[in-house]
């Protein structure tokens, strides 16, 4: 898939259906101008739901939430979420939760899932990224100095790789950006498809 804009692609910001800044700030790193719509879904995992049926079903789930708002503009929906050993890790939403997601993490290999769909002239396309992270292991100290930061709480996990808990990263593998919350590669490749141009707004020289 060629980068290079294409002559019918659209320099209008697209819908982002997300209250994320992270994800925002992820688009406008390739160019993208958004305009954020969060769109209000419930997000619980259905029994025995899978964690990529999951993010992939939460991804499609706020895109179609946000078509259905703004029945004439290209709509990004997002999810991310965590898998250790097959259960779903998401926002902690407690110091007491992520406590614990954090004292399971510790030292241990765990994946990263994240989705992506948008909706536009071209339908519905998604697409989904696994990432393998490895936390370093974490002390008592560490994690109770990491909670009073309050930085993991909106965190699926409880921590985020791009900012304070970045010191706590022994290996990943796979994607950065998917991690953080939007895979953009793969994101890019979907937007142009729908006819939103990329590089909107190149760096200056």
């Amino acid at each position: 898939m060629s980068f290079e804009p294409e002559a019918d692609t659209m320099t209008s910001p697209l819908i982002l259906a997300s209250a994320s800044p992270r994800r925002r700030m992820l688009l406008e790193t390739i160019g993208v101008c958004c305009e954020a719509r969060p769109a209000a879904i419930d997000e619980t995992p259905r029994p025995g739901e899978m964690p990529p049926e999951y993010v992939q079903r939460m991804a499609l789930e706020k895109a179609r939430a946000g078509a259905a708002a703004n029945p004439h503009a290209v709509v990004l929906g997002a999810d991310t979420a965590l898998s250790l050993e097959g259960a779903i890790l998401g926002k902690p939403g407690s110091d007491d939760n992520a406590r614990r997601m954090l004292e399971a993490l510790s030292g241990r290999a765990h994946e990263v899932l994240s989705a992506v769909t948008v909706v536009g002239p071209a339908g519905e396309l998604s697409e989904c990224v696994i990432s393998e992270v490895t936390l370093a292991p974490l002390g008592r100290d560490r994690i109770e100095a990491y909670l009073a930061t309050g930085e993991g709480q909106d965190k699926a996990g409880g921590y985020a790789i791009q900012g304070l808990a970045g010191a706590f990263i022994q290996r990943l593998v796979g994607s950065y950006s998917a991690v953080v919350g939007l895979p953009l590669r793969e994101t890019a490749e979907l937007l142009i498809r729908q006819g939103i141009a990329i590089w909107q707004h190149p760096r200056s020289p």
